[in-house]
């Protein structure tokens, strides 16, 4: 990710899109999404909600939403 500084926006705008509301408000105090939603992205893309994203699959996942933007 550091060095495709062309998806930085792209990351910035996942993160307001995914971040639950009043995420300010909940420990940790960031915004981060949702337990669940992590785990239905991860079974729909490995087959298995405990296996963490690689950093191509990030990657690959904001040029996809870059390109969808448009």
């Amino acid at each position: 990710m550091g060095r495709r500084p062309d998806l930085w926006g792209t990351a910035l705008r996942q993160v307001v899109r995914l971040a639950p509301s009043g995420w300010w408000r909940r420990a940790p105090f960031l915004p981060v999404p949702s337990g669940p939603y992590l785990e239905f992205r991860a079974v729909t893309q490995y087959g298995s909600g405990d296996r963490p994203p690689t950093p191509s699959d990030v990657v690959n996942y904001l040029s996809w939403c870059k390109r969808v933007d448009r």
